[in-house]
């Protein structure tokens, strides 16, 4: 992973990905671990620079797919936001355009030739953790991002495989929240909100208890009322 332009080259332009799926349960953020200065032996997001024939999202996709070993069709994508701050890369003047990429059970991260580790990182344990360059910044970025979208949008079911069930859709919105959210009250939402999930005629497997109803993603895209953080429905 090199986000540097040559030394000389004026201004460089590269992608940085903030890669994130629910690793055991726990929202995670893809890292390496660079091998080279600058930073060498701290974590930093995967990226590149844009390759001279390649558009914005053909290199986030091959980053995905280079660095993370993810497929455009496994992870929702969108471009996140411009960092260009002078002085954010040591080498010479880069400007980045990060992108969120979102998806369910993603694979371990690939650890390329210039890197010394690669893995999937919980958030909640990034507190204290040094990343390169100005990924901090980048990675709070996205997930203010993803946690306000969750509010108003659909994207939560992104995080779940094909058939999954409301508990399991609640778990997403307390793993990207970070806060408990009163089943009843989540279920009826979920289930009433036209477009946001289809019942299926098919229960999961028993645990123990009632077997629960199956659903899979509806094809709406926003939540009218939205849901917000605190749980309840928006005015």
């Amino acid at each position: 992973m090199d986000t540097s332009a040559a030394p000389g080259s004026g201004v460089g332009v590269a992608v940085d990905l903030v890669i994130l799926t629910l690793h055991e349960g726990r929202l995670s953020v893809a890292l390496v671990q660079r091998g080279e200065e600058p930073f060498a032996g701290t974590w930093a997001l995967p990226g590149g620079p844009v390759g001279e024939h390649e558009d914005l999202d053909q290199s986030a996709y091959r980053v995905l797919e280079n660095e993370a070993m993810i497929g455009e069709e496994s992870v929702h994508v969108e471009q996140l936001r411009t960092f260009g701050a002078p002085g954010r890369d040591p080498r010479g003047r880069v400007v980045s355009v990060a992108f969120m990429a979102l998806g369910a059970d993603l694979p371990a991260p690939r650890r390329g030739a210039d890197v010394a580790d690669a893995r999937w990182w919980a958030v909640e344990e990034l507190a204290g953790v040094e990343l390169g360059f100005d990924h901090r910044e980048v990675l709070d970025c996205a997930l203010e991002r993803a946690r306000a979208k969750l509010e108003y949008s659909t994207l939560a079911v992104t995080f779940l495989p094909a058939e999954f069930t409301v508990s399991q859709l609640r778990g997403v919105y307390e793993a990207v929240w970070g806060s408990g959210l009163d089943a009843g009250n989540f279920h009826r939402k979920a289930t009433r909100t036209p477009g946001f999930v289809e019942e299926l005629d098919r229960f999961a497997a028993p645990t123990g208890g009632r077997p629960a109803r199956l659903y899979r993603a509806g094809t709406g895209t926003t939540l009218q009322p939205p849901l917000l953080r605190s749980g309840e429905e928006s005015a």
